[in-house]
């Protein structure tokens, strides 16, 4: 694929991994689906998988406390197949040298965990991951453009194989920049629309985009034929009273999959973005 930088290794969860950041029991929390589920029955040539995406504020909660069981506890419920998380610390001394994504990886029991590094952090790594039940088959980090002031974007992409249809399918995780400026993002879209389009498999790009519905960034994602998985825009920031759509999940329609049961999970503690699920169709 050209235009993209190999620039990460693929991590095995199944490693010996450090101590948990927190040992105290994870809190309650409840999911609110902003959205009627889909009763559509999938024909038998198809396949449905469960897919999230997390900005985890690097595992920092909005009580103060680090606890990545709470996060895990949080994917566990909603037993995804594919995870992006975004803002993630890895070996950093403000996560107390834990490579969160290889501790996220074993708490929730997924097989793989791919991380990118954005920027060099507090002795270690901060960027974005993707966790996986499934083998990848492929697995890739995308530079993003930048100002030179402005802190470093990266987005992270998978390709691996739906067993029971056999179809590769490409899951693509990113961060945006957060400055109020948009020309970044602008820029950044534009990178992604260059290197993943036109789409040949199955292609979703999720995560914070930073990104308002009718701003720029999302109108140029738009134009490229991204099409939203949410219809009704709902707020993903920040947890506990959302009333910013910022979190995304988009998808590039004719290649025979689709996505439905489009929810945001209220989990108001554990980060200050909530977390969103989707049901991706997978056609054979």
């Amino acid at each position: 694929m050209l235009g993209i930088h190999r620039t990460c290794c693929l991590l095995l969860a199944l490693l010996p991994l450090s101590a948990c950041q927190s040992s105290q029991p994870a809190p309650e929390f409840h999911f609110e689906p902003l959205e009627p589920a889909a009763t559509a029955v999938p024909s038998a040539t198809s396949a449905e998988i469960t897919v999230m995406s997390y900005n985890i504020r690097h595992g920092e909660g909005v009580d103060g406390v680090f606890d990545l069981p709470r996060i895990a506890a949080i994917i566990n419920s909603a037993e995804p197949i594919l995870v992006a998380l975004q803002e993630v610390d890895s070996g950093t001394t403000r996560a107390s040298g834990v490579h969160q994504e290889l501790e996220l990886a074993h708490l929730t029991n997924m097989q793989i965990a791919f991380f990118a590094e954005a920027i060099p952090y507090a002795g270690g790594s901060y960027g974005d991951a993707i966790l996986s039940r499934w083998p990848v088959v492929e697995s890739e980090a995308i530079p993003l453009p930048s100002a030179p002031n402005h802190e470093k974007r990266v987005a992270v992409m998978v390709v691996v194989e739906e067993p029971s249809t056999g179809r590769q399918i490409r899951f693509v995780g990113t961060h945006l920049d957060h400055t109020n400026d948009p020309a970044d993002r602008v820029w950044q879209v534009q990178e992604l629309n260059r290197v993943l389009l036109p789409a040949t498999m199955p292609t979703l790009l999720v995560g914070d985009l930073n990104a308002l519905p009718g701003s720029a960034p999302m109108q140029q994602l738009f134009d490229a034929g991204w099409v939203a998985a949410d219809a009704e825009l709902q707020p993903t920031f920040p947890s506990a009273d959302a009333n910013k759509k910022i979190d995304w999940f988009l998808h590039q329609p004719g290649q025979r999959s689709s996505l439905k049961d489009y929810k945001v999970l209220h989990a108001p503690i554990a980060s200050d973005h909530c977390p969103i699920v989707v049901t991706w169709v997978i056609e054979g």
